[in-house]
């Protein structure tokens, strides 16, 4: 994907844990420069981001922690800055959200995973889902694994694959992602979760017959393709106003 007639893009990242310094990493071979960075210790309550402290700044890159992303996003819009998020715990707020990027004119781009291979992932699942609705003999679920320091479960992504399969399949009309009691119901999508080791992410979607099953995998070798995605979202993002997805910056 081509960046903007090579012109140095300026970022402000918000939360500089792993992914804020892959980022970080990555930046100047995409033709960016991370001009400020925000940490719960200069940005506590999201008071750190202002019209000031973001003089300059093309666009803002969060990948914070639930607690805090929302006063993050609220605190960007109202500076009038576009903005790429990564951090999920926050759709509950969504329409807020909306509300706020039309109100101030600028263009947000959010996902639950920035990696170009998930992103094309889903589209790929929502075709299988799509297909497969009106054969009943397979069902379907998500298993996801990640390492033990991620805190969120299950996965942002999963939860995005679940609300696919809903969309595209008439027959199932809830996700259930805790440990079953009974019987999982017919029209419920059980997701479940792992946590082990270093795992950066693998998510697995099975459609299962009684005859067969069908599988698809995607599994992510390190952080460097969240960062990359995340990067190539900031580009296209740049000059646009209004609310987007990865599907917007992916699909033609």
């Amino acid at each position: 994907m081509k960046r903007d007639g090579g012109t140095i893009m300026n970022i402000a990242l918000i939360g500089h844990g792993k992914m804020g310094k892959e980022i970080e990493c990555l930046s100047a071979e995409r033709g960016a420069k991370v001009l400020r960075v925000f940490t719960s210790g200069n940005n506590p309550s999201a008071a750190g981001l202002t019209k000031e402290s973001l003089t300059g700044v093309d666009v803002c890159i969060d990948f914070s922690t639930p607690a805090v992303v929302f006063e993050n996003i609220e605190a960007v819009l109202r500076c009038g800055k576009n903005m790429v998020v990564g951090t999920t715990g926050w759709h509950q707020q969504i329409d807020q959200v909306r509300k706020l990027v039309k109100e101030h004119k600028v263009g947000f781009l959010h996902a639950s995973n920035f990696s170009l291979g998930v992103n094309l992932f889903f589209q790929m699942i929502l075709d299988a889902a799509h297909m497969l609705d009106p054969h009943p003999e397979y069902d379907v679920s998500i298993h996801e694994e990640h390492h033990t320091g991620k805190v969120d479960s299950p996965s942002g992504t999963a939860l995005s694959l679940g609300s696919i399969i809903l969309q595209s399949m008439k027959r199932k009309s809830s996700i259930l992602h805790e440990t079953p009691r009974g019987r999982v119901a017919p029209e419920q999508l059980h997701v479940t979760s792992t946590r082990v080791g270093h795992v950066a992410g693998k998510h697995t979607v099975l459609f299962d017959s009684e005859c067969d099953s069908i599988e698809f995998v995607h599994t992510a070798k390190s952080r460097k393709g969240f960062a990359l995605g995340a990067l190539v979202g900031a580009e296209w993002l740049k000059g646009k106003k209004g609310f987007y997805t990865m599907k917007d910056v992916i699909l033609p």
